[in-house]
């Protein structure tokens, strides 16, 4: 529990239903006292929040300190994977290696027998076993950020808004006078207040920061840069470049170099996923409709599996395909699985496979 909106009206369903409810939280990170906007996930002031929400539905309540964790599986990996020129998903890490597998772990210890979250995604029967759906509310799915679940653990989860609307459940929490009701959204990484990322990244990294040339795809310099980790493959504004026509950061190598090129540069239909993770009975080769970035728009594609190596095989060339972020597939609204995009690449070209534009920063999640 955070303590706010969701994850309280989420335990107030619960209690409702009749069912035995611990509020538990995962104390993840920790924010200077530097005046900066605070992210709201996982903070000390959640677990205040939170402590005041169960005291109201009169159930247990437990925090338990996770940030050693926290920052082993999601800020050390955020920061190496800029200082690759790849553009991370830290919220995915952080729902398979951290939340979902401490809290069934604690479940276990609390003898719970289920584990409910604030997602908003839906968990139904699909051929005789629990699979993922995306919520009601398309606006606010969550099952990207959930997509590596397997049946297994998908039979010890709850997820009690998967079939409403965020202004429903906001009207929910202020009828029940819930004391979270009225605390605002993150809009921004829990960890990197201001979206400052890449300042986050320059204060961890310290010498490990390569600095390079931003160069034409012609290879001509055309400008000096202190750190790869400041440019996003896609990226338009800020480049310190000026030039006569919109340049696009094209590409992002990890010995320094970055490349600028016209946006049809961008333009990518194939892409080599890593990590991949497939619904319970799910196996490639398989069509599917898949999204490479949170809230993207679902295309016509297919998974192939080419010896051992997962490739997502688009019908039509995209401008969002990127190192580093994550590409979900569904059936509808089933998801079927997702991976990690490695590279990508147009099929119809002879060049070296090269990157397309991911989104301008990592996607928050509530």
């Amino acid at each position: 529990m955070s303590g706010g909106v969701d994850s309280s009206v989420a335990a107030a369903r619960l209690v409702a239903a009749g069912h035995d409810v611990v509020g538990v939280t995962l104390h993840l990170w920790d924010y200077p006292d530097d005046g900066q906007v605070k992210g709201r996930c996982c903070a000390p002031e959640d677990v205040h929040d939170a402590r005041r929400v169960c005291d109201a539905l009169s159930i247990p309540y437990f925090a338990f300190d996770r940030r050693e964790l926290f920052q082993r599986e999601v800020v050390g990996p955020f920061v190496d994977a800029y200082l690759e020129g790849e553009t991370p998903s830290p919220c995915v890490r952080c729902n398979r290696g951290v939340k979902l597998r401490e809290l069934l772990q604690l479940a276990d210890r609390l003898g719970a027998s289920h584990v409910a979250t604030g997602h908003y995604a839906r968990i139904r029967e699909h051929a005789g076993r629990p699979a993922l759906f995306r919520a009601r509310d398309l606006a606010k799915d969550q099952s990207y950020f959930l997509h590596m679940l397997d049946a297994a653990t998908l039979g010890r989860l709850m997820f009690p808004l998967g079939d409403a609307t965020k202004a429903e459940i906001r009207a929910e929490a202020e009828t029940l006078a819930l004391p979270g009701a009225t605390k605002g959204e993150s809009q921004e990484l829990c960890f990197v207040p201001r979206g400052r990322y890449d300042a986050l990244v320059s204060s961890r990294a310290g010498d490990r920061v390569t600095k390079g040339q931003l160069v034409d795809q012609g290879g001509r310099v055309l400008a000096e840069h202190d750190g790869i980790h400041r440019f996003t493959v896609g990226q338009r504004k800020n480049l310190g470049v000026a030039a006569g026509k919109r340049l696009y950061v094209v590409r992002v190598d990890r010995g320094g170099t970055v490349e600028l090129g016209p946006r049809e540069q961008l333009l990518a239909d194939r892409a080599k996923l890593a990590e991949v993770a497939l619904a319970t009975g799910q196996a490639a080769p398989f069509d599917c409709q898949a999204v490479v970035r949170y809230r993207g728009t679902p295309q016509p594609a297919k998974l192939a599996n080419r010896l051992g190596e997962f490739q997502l095989e688009f019908a039509e060339p995209l401008h969002a395909i990127v190192p580093g972020q994550v590409a979900v597939m569904y059936d509808g609204d089933r998801v079927l699985g997702g991976g990690t995009i490695q590279r990508s690449w147009l099929h119809s070209s002879e060049q070296e496979p090269k990157v397309a534009s991911p989104p301008a920063r990592p996607e928050p999640q509530p």
